[in-house]
């Protein structure tokens, strides 16, 4: 799927992802046109799914990160579609996860502090529909975070 072209791109962007299209063909030895062609057939194959920003919400005052393991009841019909339907409204969940076992669902949650948090949890968290069990693991600190991986 992949010829050695598509791996040297992706493999300098994943080394230095603040790189544009000019700076890859310059990199590369090649024309920037080329490099833009093969990063568009990259996005249209689902390979490349974007590039963005990283924001180290610490930084903007978010100082708590807490991840929740949720069970949801599923007797009710559409409880996993209605619950996650109203996690998305939350601003603070950063990430939604489903699994397939004893959890139904992750959510990465950021809050200012704990005051911030206790409101999150009490009045957004605790109100969403069909949450048969919730476990809440608060984080101390991140060790690894790399999506980086040989091409």
């Amino acid at each position: 799927m992949l010829d050695d072209l598509d791996r040297r791109i992706l493999r300098l962007w994943q080394s230095d992802p603040e790189m544009g299209p000019p700076e890859l063909a310059a990199a590369l030895d090649l024309p920037a046109a080329r490099v833009s062609r093969r990063i568009d057939k990259l996005r249209e194959a689902g390979i490349l799914r974007g590039v963005g920003a990283v924001i180290d919400w610490t930084v903007l005052g978010y100082g708590v990160e807490v991840s929740l393991r949720i069970q949801l009841d599923k007797t009710a019909r559409g409880a996993f579609d209605r619950f996650m339907a109203e996690a998305r409204k939350v601003p603070e969940v950063t990430e939604l996860q489903t699994f397939l076992g004893r959890v139904d669902l992750r959510l990465n949650v950021i809050a200012r502090d704990m005051s911030h948090w206790q409101h999150l949890y009490r009045d957004r968290i605790l109100t969403l529909p069909h949450i048969a069990e919730i476990e809440a693991l608060m984080h101390v600190a991140t060790v690894k975070t790399d999506q980086t991986l040989p091409i």
